[in-house]
C-alpha cells in the first residue's frame, strides 16, 4: 500500500518539545508522479511550507539504490519533515527508476547513472512547471554523481541555481563534469565527512579545485551516511545556509518546536 502523507496525525504539546528524528512538522505534503522523456513514471513526494513564501526548493537525488538508497534516506526524510516549517523550504523527494520505498516503486530499472539523466530532468521540469522558485539540486553519494553529470548542462542548467553535494564519491562523475560546473559558474557546496569511505576532505579539496567556485566543507567526525542527529542537523543547517537568504541563524535551525507535530512511523 502506498504511504499517504495526509495520514500523519498532528497534535499540540504543552510548550516546546525537542525535534527528534521522527518528528514531523506541519507542511502541505502530497504524493506526486514525475514523467520522464523515455517513458518512465517516478513516484515521489512534495513538501511545501504550510503558509508564507517558498524561500527555496530542494530537488533531492538519493544514494545508490542498489545499496539501500531511496527517497526516504534519512537526511532527505528529515529535510522534508523539518525544512518547510523551519525555513520555508520546499522539498521534492522521489525514487529514481526502479527504486522502491513506502511511497511506491518507480518504473524501470537501475541504469548505472546513464538513464537516470532523464530522471533528473523530469524532477527539475516538475519543479519548474509547479512554479517552485530558487531551485537547487541536492545530491547524496550516487545522487551527487547525477547532480555533477547533468546539473551543469541543458536542459537542467538554466533551471537551477546550483547544487549541494553530500559525500561525493566521484566515481561516475569525472573531471569533464567538474569542468562543466566550473564553466557554468553556478555555486557548488560540497560537504565531505572526515571518515568518508570513498572521498575524504583533503582529496576532495584537490579534486574540486577544478571548480573555482566550489566550497568544500570537511565535517569532523562524520561518516558517509551522516548517521546521528548531530550530523544530520549539520547537513540541514549547511543546506539552508546555502539556499536561503536568511540562512539557518547563528545557532542553526531550531531544535525545539512549539506547535502541532506528528510522529512518523518507524
Amino acid at each position: 500500500m502506498t504511504f499517504d502523507p495526509a495520514s500523519y496525525e498532528f497534535a499540540s504539546s504543552q510548550g516546546p518539545v525537542p525535534i527528534r528524528a521522527s518528528t514531523v512538522l506541519p507542511a502541505r505534503r502530497e504524493n506526486v508522479e514525475l514523467r520522464t522523456d523515455d517513458g518512465h513514471t517516478l513516484v515521489g513526494e512534495l513538501a511545501l511550507p504550510e503558509s508564507g513564501p517558498v524561500n527555496a526548493t530542494l530537488i533531492t537525488l538519493h544514494p545508490l539504490p542498489t545499496h539501500g538508497g531511496f527517497m526516504d534516506s534519512h537526511v532527505y526524510r528529515k529535510a522534508s519533515y523539518r525544512l518547510p516549517a523551519l525555513a520555508g523550504v520546499a522539498v521534492l523527494r522521489f525514487n529514481t527508476r526502479g527504486t522502491a520505498s513506502p511511497r511506491g516503486t518507480s518504473s524501470g530499472g537501475f541504469e548505472e547513472g546513464i538513464g537516470e539523466r532523464y530522471d533528473v530532468e523530469a524532477a527539475v521540469r516538475f519543479a519548474v512547471e509547479r512554479g517552485l522558485p530558487n531551485r537547487w539540486l541536492v545530491g547524496w553519494s550516487f545522487g551527487t554523481e547525477l547532480a555533477l553529470m547533468y546539473g551543469a548542462v541543458e536542459p537542467v542548467a538554466s533551471e537551477v541555481e546550483g547544487a549541494v553535494l553530500l559525500s561525493p564519491p566521484l566515481h561516475r562523475a569525472t573531471d569533464k563534469h567538474l569542468l562543466q560546473w566550473a564553466e557554468s559558474g553556478k555555486p557548488l557546496t560540497v560537504l565531505v565527512p572526515e571518515h568518508d569511505d570513498f572521498l575524504q576532505p583533503a582529496e576532495a579539496v584537490a579534486r574540486f579545485s577544478l571548480v573555482p567556485q566550489a566550497r568544500v566543507v570537511g565535517v569532523a567526525g562524520a561518516k558517509h551516511l551522516w548517521v546521528g542527529e548531530k550530523y544530520a542537523s549539520r547537513v540541514l543547517n549547511e543546506i539552508v545556509d546555502e539556499v536561503t537568504e536568511a540562512g539557518s541563524g547563528p545557532a542553526g535551525l531550531p531544535q525545539e518546536w512549539d506547535g502541532p507535530a506528528a510522529t512518523a512511523p518507524v
